[in-house]
This record gives structure tokens, C-alpha cells and sequence, in this order.
């Protein structure tokens, strides 16, 4: 009985480390600002500008990523071939990937120099250093969240249900709307979820995609980076608020499901 005790001990002290280690460094950020600080932090014009550049194109590239992910998520989720297996672990790939070498990737796609940057110069579009570098670098890094959780959502769809609405005279698109998207939709919603938030607090592909103009390309965490060289306080101010909003779309992830449900009922 000894040894269990005391790798439950072990375990426990382990355990709660851990949780020392998530927790502690984020009750020190809370503490390093008072309510006066995060008044004045909010006041700074580069707040403004930079938290309107984040929702804008966070809500951008998250319509990207619904609008593309969503049917590879359904393809992923029905197919099993080889050619499947491949697409699934290039989809996973920015996952991995440090967000420096996105950023060096998107650039020797689509800068001057780059695979695409030449056939873009001729009519007259530049990419890089653009809020459009901002969403291409969000949804890059952003969309493997979506498609991962949205394919397993719609892997608990009944393929015969399916069928059913078929026989009954819906088209394909209509039953993927009305059978497959309801069913999958809890999976659906935490995939956009994280996807939002992981956009949200995408830095490194968008500094060296999108570089750091304020006003233009600066979100919160390159305002954070450009603040944190010469007054700490507003720096520790914008990431309260980033974390903030995490905490938001965490509690959302939490508790909105479980409403919902009991709505349903």
C-alpha cells in the first residue's frame, strides 16, 4: 500500500507544479497592473489601432478558413485513401512548423521574388507587408485548428442519415447544410474557436510577412513586441487584454454547449 501512496504523493506534487507553471506567470501579469495603468494603456493611441487591426482580420481570415476549411473538413472526414493520408498531414503541417518559417515560406510565395510575386506584379497586386500578408499569415497558421476538429466532428456524422435525406429528394449540399453541419456543429464551433484565437495571437509569420507598420499591419502581439522595448507597463496592459479575450473565447468553448443543450431540452 506504500507505493501507491507515494506515487499518489509524487503525483499530486507533480501535478500541482504543473499547474503552478500555467497559472502563476499569468497571476503575475495580472498583478503587475493596476486599474489605473490599464485605463491609461487602453487611452494609447497604438491600442486602438491595433486591437481594431486584430478583430478586423482575425473576423477575416476566420471567414477564410470557414469558407475554405469547412468542405476539406468533409472531404477528409469521407475519404480514405493514400491521397487523403497526404492532404491530412500537409494540413497539420503549420501546426509544427515555427511560425518564422511560415512567415519565410509566404514570402518566397508571394514576394517579388517569389513563386508568385511576378505573375502578381503584373496586375498590379503586392501581397507582402499588406493587411492582406496579416490574413494570409493568420489563416496559414490559424486553419489546421479548424480543419482538424471540424473533419472529426464530421466523422460522427451517419453516413446513412445521409443517404436517407438523399432518397428523400435533398441534394448534396442540402443535406451536408441541414443533416451534417447541425450534427457536427459543437465540433464545428470549437474548431472556430481556437482557430480565432490562435489568429488572434499569431506573431511571428506576420512579422516577417507583414513586417510591423502601426496603423497598417501592427496587430496586439506586434504591439505588445514594439511596446515591450520602451514602456513595460503598456506592454504588460496589451497582454492583459489579449489574455482577456483567450479567457473569453475559453469560457465560450466551456459553457456555450452545455446552454445550448440544456436549450435544446
Amino acid at each position: 500500500m506504500r507505493a501507491p501512496r507515494l506515487f499518489s504523493s509524487i503525483g499530486g506534487l507533480l501535478a500541482a507544479t504543473m499547474v503552478g507553471l500555467l497559472v502563476v506567470p499569468l497571476l503575475a501579469l495580472a498583478a503587475s497592473a493596476s486599474w489605473a495603468d490599464v485605463q491609461l494603456g487602453m487611452a494609447h493611441p497604438s491600442f486602438s489601432a491595433a486591437i481594431a487591426l486584430s478583430l478586423r482580420t482575425t473576423a477575416t481570415s476566420l471567414g477564410v478558413t470557414l469558407l475554405l476549411g469547412t468542405p476539406l473538413a468533409w472531404w477528409l472526414s469521407t475519404s480514405r485513401g493514400r491521397l487523403a493520408r497526404v492532404v491530412a498531414v500537409v494540413v497539420e503541417l503549420p501546426i509544427v512548423v515555427p511560425p518564422a518559417v511560415v512567415g519565410v515560406a509566404l514570402l518566397q510565395t508571394f514576394g517579388r521574388q517569389g513563386l508568385l510575386g511576378p505573375w502578381l506584379s503584373l496586375v498590379g497586386i503586392s501581397v507582402p507587408f499588406t493587411p492582406a500578408a496579416v490574413v494570409l499569415a493568420q489563416v496559414v497558421v490559424s486553419s489546421p485548428f479548424f480543419v482538424q476538429a471540424a473533419a472529426n466532428a464530421f466523422r460522427k456524422v451517419d453516413r446513412d442519415t445521409m443517404i436517407v435525406a438523399r432518397t428523400l429528394g435533398a441534394s448534396k449540399a442540402g443535406a451536408f447544410v441541414r443533416i451534417a453541419v447541425p450534427i457536427a456543429a459543437p465540433g464545428l464551433w470549437v474548431g472556430a474557436s481556437l482557430a480565432w484565437a490562435r489568429a488572434l495571437g499569431e506573431f511571428g509569420a506576420t512579422l516577417l510577412f507583414a513586417g510591423n507598420m502601426p496603423g497598417r499591419t501592427q496587430t496586439m502581439p506586434l504591439a505588445i513586441f514594439t511596446a515591450l522595448e520602451s514602456d513595460v507597463r503598456l506592454a504588460v496592459v496589451f497582454s492583459l487584454v489579449l489574455a482577456g479575450l483567450g479567457a473569453v473565447v475559453l469560457l465560450g468553448l466551456r459553457f456555450l454547449p452545455g446552454l445550448r443543450d440544456r436549450g435544446a431540452r
